[in-house]
């Protein structure tokens, strides 16, 4: 089986240091060029070994959940292996940390979608006596054109609008997840706020 190798290689206990290399005499370099001389998934199961607890620790760092952690460096590993296959990496550690950290971002967009679905089917619960039945069909409409208005922000502003006002996320806490710096935070928030509230305001004056 094609991955077969490339599993066994990574059998390893996350939490636990190997106490030694038996390839550590190989670099990553010739462990590369040993793949793409044969295309042996071995080779790519011991170089992905090395980076294992690399790749979790990044995953901790942007998702903030241990399991997710986890399932995201098996995720990352088969993307990786999926790509080597298709062209030559050089750079492997920096091109492996790219592939990590962009895995992570697209989780965190993931989780956008999930909080504005939570939020819509929260506002659909049956209003109070108060209320009509226009008023409720009303505010599930302008959360659609807001779900719809979202979308049109560039990925971005997307991201950063979502974290800080549907996730309640501080300034830092976002740096930290997207790995954008202070003042693109606070640039994306407050430009992707007023787009939003823009593209908001036309939904509402031709509907």
């Amino acid at each position: 089986m094609r991955y077969r190798c490339f599993y066994d290689c990574l059998k390893i206990d996350y939490f636990q240091q190997v106490t030694k290399d038996p390839n550590a005499h190989i670099t990553d370099q010739e462990l590369l060029d040993n793949f793409y001389r044969d295309h042996n998934n071995y080779w790519l199961g011991i170089l992905f070994q090395r980076y294992t607890l690399l790749l979790l620790g990044i995953g901790m760092k942007y998702l903030k959940n241990e399991e997710e952690a986890k399932d995201s460096v098996q995720q990352i590993f088969l993307k990786a292996i999926t790509e080597l296959h298709k062209y030559k990496v050089e750079y492997f550690k920096s091109w492996l940390y790219m592939v990590a950290k962009n895995h992570c971002l697209m989780k965190i967009r993931d989780r956008q979608h999930m909080v504005t679905t939570e939020i819509k089917e929260q506002m659909a619960v049956a209003p109070a006596e108060d209320n009509s039945l226009s008023q409720h069909l009303e505010k599930n409409r302008q959360l659609e054109l807001m779900n719809e208005s979202l979308d049109e922000l560039n990925k971005e502003q997307q991201l950063c609008v979502t974290l800080f006002y549907l996730e309640k996320k501080s300034y830092q806490q976002i740096t930290e997840q997207t790995g954008f710096n202070l003042m693109q935070v606070k640039s994306y928030i407050q430009n992707g706020k007023r787009n939003l509230k823009l593209i908001l305001e036309k939904k509402l004056n031709n509907g």
